[in-house]
């Protein structure tokens, strides 16, 4: 999809801070942050518009997605919690129609 920011951002057509990346997954820091820690992790394919989407195909790219959340909340420091949100559609927030999930923590006063 030549107009998704995701893609570009992968692509390396948009600059990004990226935290860290295996062969299928990119995990960059968002460029408005909603948490003191906020990374988005996005497929490197464009795979699917949202999760209202997934199939039983989207297993391992899914797996390998949340296994990296975790690698990266250890390696951000989040070991008294964090969280991974997504939203699907316009009326949940959604604003980029590549599936993605954001990892947020690093609220110390909760």
């Amino acid at each position: 999809m030549r107009d998704c920011v995701f893609c570009k951002i992968v692509a390396g057509e948009i600059p990004s801070s990226m935290v860290a990346e295996t062969d299928r997954i990119y995990a960059f820091r968002d460029i408005e942050p909603h948490a003191p820690t906020h990374v988005l992790l996005v497929p490197k394919e464009h795979v699917l518009d949202s999760v209202a989407e997934l199939g039983a195909d989207d297993a391992d790219w899914l797996a390998e997605l949340m296994v990296l959340a975790a690698r990266v909340a250890r390696d951000e420091g989040l070991e008294d919690g964090w969280r991974i949100v997504t939203n699907v559609g316009p009326a949940a927030g959604q604003t980029v129609f590549h599936v993605h999930f954001h990892l947020m923590g690093g609220w110390a006063d909760r």
